[in-house]
């Protein structure tokens, strides 16, 4: 749910780190065992990337999705309601007849509520988009894992929670744990998806992400790590890796300028995509979707799909 290229190459900082040859052997080691692990992994994508065009015309926009070679998809909200206008299984049977595999999808963990300063985007017609009533998880956590349990889903995942203050934490671990439990019922896994703010120190304490990490069920409630807003926090997904392995099943591959404020096409920013897919297995990736929120057009889809080909050579 917002050019200067500045990737390190892997074997140049190894190299580095090395001050010889004596780690090549086991760096090597680690980045064939990456490789072997992304192979089974086909791309992704976030459908919020295309969130106009999805509320348009849905099928047409899928099948340019599918033409470009994404093959699994990540559902997000839509102004046609439900899911994208199709109930939970007209939707699966419409993604699979594009030889498409729809993976998981985002709920808001709270009613829906415009963040101070912020303004709904405009549609094509110039004017603020209308959104339909939403579920949540904190109110309808049930109806929202049993809608996709019956869509076959892996993942329902948490698009955003509030967490500005102590309180709303607490309530939202609350429905965090409620929800991975009724998952785990359900046969689905549930995670979470991060912003910068949850970075933020709050009350003068911990951050939003270490009180999530620290007191949810490590089984029950796993992350989904946009690796963008995480850059634009300064926090290292490798690092984060190391500390919670195998708590990110789930990644937004999305870029961002050096700014640390504009989003960018895969490949175009500062995000250290060939390093982070190299801690792959540390992590416990299992899914990654591609995520440009807002994409100007669906060039800019395929600019980040064949960037990230290159990326993942």
């Amino acid at each position: 749910m917002s050019n200067t290229i500045n990737r390190r190459n892997f074997l140049a900082r190894a190299g580095a780190m090395a001050a010889g040859t004596l780690m090549l052997p086991s760096l090597a080691e680690a980045a064939r065992q990456a490789g072997v692990m992304l192979a089974d992994k086909p791309a992704g994508i976030q459908l919020f990337t295309v969130f106009e065009k999805m509320n348009t015309d849905p099928k047409g926009t899928l099948e340019q999705i599918a033409k470009i070679g994404y093959k699994e998809i990540e559902s997000a909200f839509s102004t046609r309601g439900k899911y994208y206008g199709y109930e939970p299984k007209e939707f699966k049977a419409l993604v699979e007849s594009l030889g498409m595999t729809w993976r998981a999808h985002h709920a808001l963990g709270a009613p829906f509520k415009m963040p101070p300063g912020r303004k709904l985007p405009t549609g094509s017609d110039g004017k603020p988009i209308t959104i339909p009533p939403m579920k949540n998880l904190r109110d309808n956590y049930q109806e929202l894992v049993d809608d996709a349990a019956s869509a076959g889903l892996s993942y329902l995942v948490c698009a955003s929670t509030p967490v500005a203050t102590t309180d709303e934490i607490k309530s939202s671990i609350e429905v965090f744990q409620k929800t991975g439990e009724a998952a785990k019922k359900a046969g689905l896994q549930f995670a979470y998806h991060n912003h910068a703010t949850e970075f933020d120190p709050v009350d003068g304490g911990k951050t939003p992400y270490e009180l999530v990490l620290s007191q949810t069920d490590k089984d029950l409630v796993k992350m989904e790590l946009d690796l963008a807003w995480a850059t634009k926090a300064k926090k290292d997904p490798v690092a984060l890796f190391k500390e919670h392995p195998g708590r990110f099943p789930l990644w937004h591959v999305k870029d961002i300028k050096a700014d640390l404020s504009t989003i960018t096409a895969v490949g175009t920013g500062v995000v250290e995509f060939k390093r982070i897919f190299e801690a792959a297995q540390i992590a416990g990736l299992k899914h990654f979707f591609v995520e440009y929120d807002l994409a100007p057009g669906i060039e800019t889809v395929e600019t980040c799909y064949q960037n990230l080909q290159k990326i993942l050579a």
